[in-house]
């Protein structure tokens, strides 16, 4: 059975970021430099933090506090603290800014990564790659950076198996030359191997955002109304086989999370607005089972 989505916030600006807090659905509204905070019980979106610096990507960390990827001006990851207070976690490599941090993911051994494209206008990159990032704590408050993946043009979502067995990370190139792929890496150690692709979505609007239900399948925002079979959340097994396709309400879905009190809510995020929808899924959110 198709998913029924609802618009229950917007529009706004450009809707990303969606995260769970174990109450209420935080999210970004980049052009508008904001996190916003929906309460499903109440129906009131708040402004939970301003001033982000086109905050993207957000996730909540094993220390439960929330970690957002900056795009410029900021280009860096950073952390709130439980009074609001912003901590940068991540802001250059190997001397120089980083291009736009998008997307990140936690490991279940805390690890930290992240993907740094830049979307746009590319003429004045301060990183050579447009890469994927690993962050190591050092038990200080202070990271190690290492980059880990080179073999991307415009990575965008990812996630880190629960079991550090596998990073998946959505290569989104719009170019015409550029690929569009679901790609699975294999971990060893923290090092990766040679990438699988697990669903090639060229010549369409690849994958944006994504996260894992409890039985560990990923699922998707991906499409468009302009092209293929549209605007679409996708349930991928780990194998990369298509379990479920759900049409999106709206042109462009940008991301997604599970949440509400039994975690089987689709919060979706995309045309300025957020969405949600029930599902036969119930959503993995660590922190929050």
């Amino acid at each position: 059975m198709s998913w029924s989505f609802e618009r229950v916030a917007g529009p706004f600006g450009f809707t990303e970021g969606p995260a769970w807090d174990g109450e209420a659905l935080l999210f970004t509204d980049i052009p508008n430099d904001r996190i916003l905070r929906y309460h499903p019980v109440t129906g009131a979106c708040e402004e939970y933090a301003t001033d982000t610096k086109a905050a993207n990507g957000l996730k909540f960390g094993p220390d439960g506090d929330l970690y957002a990827c900056q795009g410029p001006p900021g280009q860096q990851v950073v952390r709130y603290d439980e009074a609001g207070r912003e901590h940068s976690v991540v802001s250059e490599y190997d001397g120089a800014p980083l291009n736009s941090p998008n997307d990140l993911a936690f490991d279940g051994r805390g690890r930290l990564w992240f993907t740094d494209p830049r979307y746009g206008d590319t003429s004045n990159l301060p990183q050579e790659y447009e890469a994927v990032y690993r962050a190591d704590p050092r038990g200080d408050g202070e990271w190690d950076i290492e980059r880990v993946i080179t073999d991307t043009t415009k990575p965008n979502g990812i996630l880190a198996s629960p079991d550090c067995e596998w990073l998946y990370v959505a290569q989104s190139d719009p170019d015409p030359a550029g690929a569009s792929e679901l790609r699975a890496y294999p971990l060893d150690s923290g090092q990766l191997g040679d990438y699988r692709v697990l669903h090639n979505f060229d010549p369409h609007r690849g994958i944006d955002g994504m996260c894992f239900d409890g039985d560990g399948n990923i699922v998707a925002t991906a499409g468009s109304d302009e092209s293929g079979p549209g605007p679409m959340l996708y349930v991928f097994a780990p194998s990369g086989r298509v379990l479920e396709t759900h049409p999106y309400p709206a042109s462009a879905p940008t991301n997604c999370a599970f949440g509400e009190h039994d975690l089987r809510t689709l919060y979706v995020t995309g045309d300025g607005s957020l969405y949600r929808a029930r599902t036969g899924r119930r959503g993995y959110t660590p922190g929050h089972e």
